[in-house]
């Protein structure tokens, strides 16, 4: 059989890889700081660029063997591709005045932020296993070093704290690495398929009749085997792809590796490589049938979150346990199959632009190459600087669902919403019950922002009972805004 290639459906994927070689011939000929950078910026608007190009087009595959593909170039992968690019690029012009002091070598940091953005790119319109997992992985492994890519740090603390984020990112990664492969093998094995399309439904009873099996063949217990080897496999699958999004209890190494990462860094670990496992993750859980699993995910992961972020005193570390919470709201509509993955892709896109601004706040608001600080450090940053504070309480807003930043809650709502028409009435339940413990962190942050300067000497804090009673009327305010709807979708027939 031969196999077909579209040479257009890649033009992201050129797009990508060509812009690590650009950076790379920029760094040998030129060797300029401004060069190199404007070379990484081109090459991430050149594969924004290609990738509408080719969602406008429609639907296109290549690397087809009969009606299985290896690359689908669909839309929705058209916008996660121009996602990944926007990410990258904002990423670059934040990591602009770190670059000039020389913190870092401009040319290795941009040629290792572009071969992350080939393997978001990859993971995008990945139509097999293999590719997805080849995708995530490139995606991945330039952050290692990235994370630790340092010539100097204001503080030793910063230095020591980048290293050993380094290394645990590294460790975990590798132990999540390996129970995505064995999963994948296992589904082989039971299934005899790679391709994505071809994962769900009687999988295994199709791979028996293509091996001239039959039920009888296997003594009367019809295709328990298989079943079974195919059950544990996409189980460990899920959880392998759960550690890209920072999913319980794959999700540890993300308060230690943001906080010790330099603050542009730490953002597109908690963007880019966030959506990245959502994609993988909304590509494969459809097709297996692995709904509770993914449903005690999605609880362990928002309540751990929720309820650790509580406890955070510094800034970057909120920033993380708040997203592991927020990947659990994510991972909430994958449990209901394919009825929710548009929610669950749309959630996701809506919660990294705001990270992604909530991050470039801090960058703004902080030295360069700084650290992101004491959440006390921001004390009436708000008030010194009255844009950048703005941004990051509107950030702060939208993940928490407030106004001005309602996007939230109608995002929010929308996950409750197929929850309960597909029957998780439950996981519904918890995913309000933990917006409203979410409220208390956000509304706290946000309070330091504009709270009275302290004396020359002094650190005071918000106090406790002002962000409790602000937290509270909050909540009282989402849950009568979620009531009516709640209350009419249970009734419903």
């Amino acid at each position: 059989m031969t196999q077909s290639v579209d040479h257009f459906a890649l033009l992201p994927l050129y797009a990508a890889a060509g812009t690590a070689l650009l950076i790379l011939l920029a760094e040998v000929t030129a060797g300029r700081r401004a060069v190199v950078l404007g070379a990484a910026l081109l090459g991430a608007a050149a594969t924004a660029v290609c990738a509408g190009v080719v969602a406008g087009q429609g639907e296109r595959s290549t690397f087809c063997l009969g009606p299985d593909c290896s690359w689908v170039a669909t839309p929705l992968a058209g916008l996660a591709a121009v996602v990944f690019a926007g990410l990258t690029a904002g990423v670059l012009a934040l990591s602009v005045p770190t670059l000039r002091l020389g913190a870092a070598p401009a040319g290795e940091f941009c040629f290792l932020l572009a071969c992350s953005m080939t393997g978001g790119v990859t993971v995008a319109y990945a139509g097999d296993l293999i590719t997805l997992i080849v995708g995530l992985e490139t995606l991945t492994l330039p952050l290692y070093v990235l994370v630790g890519l340092r010539r100097f740090a204001p503080r030793e603390r910063v230095t020591t704290a980048g290293a050993s984020a380094a290394v645990t990112f590294f460790l975990i990664s590798v132990v999540s690495t390996a129970l995505a492969l064995l999963g994948a093998a296992l589904l082989y094995a039971a299934t005899g398929a790679l391709h994505l399309s071809s994962l769900g439904g009687d999988a295994a009873a199709r791979a028996l009749a293509e091996l001239g099996l039959s039920v009888q063949d296997l003594g009367g217990q019809g295709v328990g085997a298989p079943a079974t080897l195919a059950t544990v496999g996409a189980a460990l699958l899920v959880v392998g792809f759960g550690f890209k999004v920072a999913a319980v209890p794959l999700h540890a190494w993300a308060p230690a590796t943001y906080d010790g990462a330099p603050v542009p860094v730490a953002a597109y670990l908690s963007t880019a490589s966030k959506l990245g496992g959502v994609v993988a993750l909304a590509a494969v859980v459809p097709q297996l049938d692995t709904g509770w699993l993914v449903a005690v995910l999605a609880v362990l992961t928002m309540t751990v979150g929720n309820l650790v972020a509580l406890r955070q005193t510094r800034m970057v570390r909120l920033l993380a346990w708040s997203s592991i919470a927020q990947a659990g709201y994510i991972l909430a509509p994958l449990a209901a199959g394919g009825a929710g993955v548009q929610a669950a892709l749309a959630y996701a896109v809506f919660f990294v632009v705001l990270e992604f601004v909530a991050f470039g706040a801090l960058v703004a608001l902080r030295r360069p190459a700084a650290d992101g600080g004491e959440i006390a450090d921001y004390r009436g940053a708000g008030r010194r600087a009255p844009w950048r504070g703005a941004a990051l309480v509107l950030a702060f807003a939208g993940l928490a669902g407030l106004p001005p930043g309602l996007a939230g809650l109608f995002a929010k709502v929308t996950i409750v919403d197929v929850l309960i028409d597909t029957g998780w009435a439950w996981l519904a339940g918890v995913v309000a019950l933990n917006a409203v413990i979410a409220l208390a962190y956000y509304v706290r942050a946000a309070a330091v922002l504009y709270a009275p300067e302290s004396p020359a000497g002094v650190r005071s804090r918000v106090a406790p009972s002002v962000a409790a009673a602000v937290a509270l009327g909050a909540a009282v305010a989402v849950l009568v805004g979620l009531a009516p709807q709640l209350i009419f979708n249970a009734l419903s027939p």
